[in-house]
C-alpha cells in the first residue's frame, strides 16, 4: 500500500454553506411550525437542510502544519491530506492523525557481545520521520513501537559485527575508532528494516559505548599495558637514533673507538636514554681493560 492524495475541497466554503443551510433549515422549521397554516413540504425541506448541514460539518477536518490526516471510508483507504488548513472530505469518513515531524528515538543501553565476544554496553539515537502515511498506518501495527524494536535490533546486529577495539591492526573498523563508519552502516541497515513502515531514517549516532562492568577493569589494564609497550617502542627507536648520531659525530671529530669501547658507549647511552629514572654517573678511575 502506498500513500495517495485524498479528495478534498476548501473547508471554509463548506463551513459557510453548512452554516447557511443549518440556519436556513432551522428558520423554515420554526417559521412553519409557528404559523397558523403550516406546510409539511416546507418543514421537510428545512429538516433536510439541517441534516445536510450536519453531514457537511462532519466532513470538515483541520490539518495542522507537519501533520497528515489519513482518510478511510468504511474500511477503505481513500487517501491522505498532507496540506495544512481547513478541508472538507467525504462524509462519514474516519480521519486518523499521523505526525510528519522529525523525531528522535533514544535507545536504552543495550548489553551485547562484540565481534570478539567481549560484552559491551551500547546505545544510539535514531532521527526519523514518516514519509508514507499509508504504510505507517496500515502495513505495521503502531509504527512508533515498530521503529523502537527494529532500532534496538539493528544496534545489536551492528555491534555484533564489529570489535570494540583492535590494537594490533589499525586498518580494522572498530566501534570505538570508527564511529562515523559504524553509524553510516547502522543507518543503511535500519533504513532497510523500516522501509515497510514508510519511515525515513535521517541520522543515527552512538550515544553510549563502553565495556561491560564485569570486564571493564581487565580491559583497562590491557589498554594501559599496550600504551606502555607502544611508548617504550618509541623511546627505544629514538634512543637508537640518538646513539647512532653520537657515534657518527665522534667519528667525524676524529675520535676513533675500537669495537669494545664502542659497545660500552652504546650500552651506557642506551641505559641513560631508555631508563625511566635519572641516570647515576659512575666515574671509572681505571681503564676499560684493566
Amino acid at each position: 500500500m502506498h500513500e495517495k492524495r485524498a479528495w478534498r475541497v476548501s473547508g471554509y466554503m463548506a463551513l459557510l454553506l453548512s452554516v447557511i443551510a443549518f440556519v436556513g433549515g432551522l428558520y423554515l422549521v420554526i417559521a412553519e411550525a409557528s404559523s397558523d397554516v403550516s406546510s409539511v413540504a416546507v418543514i421537510i425541506v428545512g429538516l433536510v437542510l439541517v441534516l445536510l448541514a450536519v453531514i457537511m460539518l462532519s466532513a470538515i477536518v483541520i490539518v495542522q502544519p507537519n501533520e497528515a490526516k489519513v482518510v478511510t471510508f468504511f474500511g477503505t483507504y481513500m487517501g491522505t491530506i498532507t496540506e495544512s488548513g481547513l478541508w472538507m472530505v467525504f462524509p462519514f469518513t474516519v480521519k486518523s492523525k499521523v505526525s510528519l515531524k522529525v523525531r528522535n528515538f533514544n535507545s536504552q543501553k543495550l548489553k551485547v557481545n562484540d565481534a570478539e565476544g567481549n560484552p559491551i554496553e551500547i546505545g544510539a539515537v535514531i532521527v526519523f520521520k514518516v514519509t508514507d502515511t499509508a504504510k505507517a498506518s496500515f502495513d505495521v501495527d503502531e509504527y512508533e513501537t515498530f521503529v523502537e524494536i527494529q532500532s534496538e535490533t539493528a544496534i545489536r546486529h551492528i555491534a555484533a559485527n564489529y570489535p570494540y577495539d583492535i590494537f594490533d591492526d589499525p586498518n580494522v573498523v572498530t566501534l570505538r575508532g570508527n564511529a562515523d563508519e559504524v553509524a553510516s552502516e547502522m543507518t543503511k541497515e535500519l533504513q532497510n528494516r523500516l522501509e515497510v513502515a514508510g519511515v525515513q531514517v535521517l541520522e543515527t549516532r552512538l550515544t553510549h559505548l563502553a565495556y561491560a562492568p564485569e570486564i571493564a577493569s581487565a580491559m583497562l589494564q590491557r589498554q594501559q599495558a599496550i600504551a606502555i609497550v607502544a611508548s617504550r617502542q618509541k623511546v627505544v627507536e629514538g634512543a637508537v637514533g640518538m646513539v647512532d648520531m653520537a657515534l657518527r659525530q665522534l667519528e667525524a671529530n676524529g675520535v676513533e673507538l675500537d669495537t669494545e669501547r664502542r659497545a660500552a658507549m652504546v650500552n651506557n647511552l642506551m641505559v641513560a636514554i631508555v631508563s625511566d629514572r635519572s641516570a647515576t654517573p659512575v666515574i671509572n678511575t681505571g681503564t676499560l681493560y684493566g
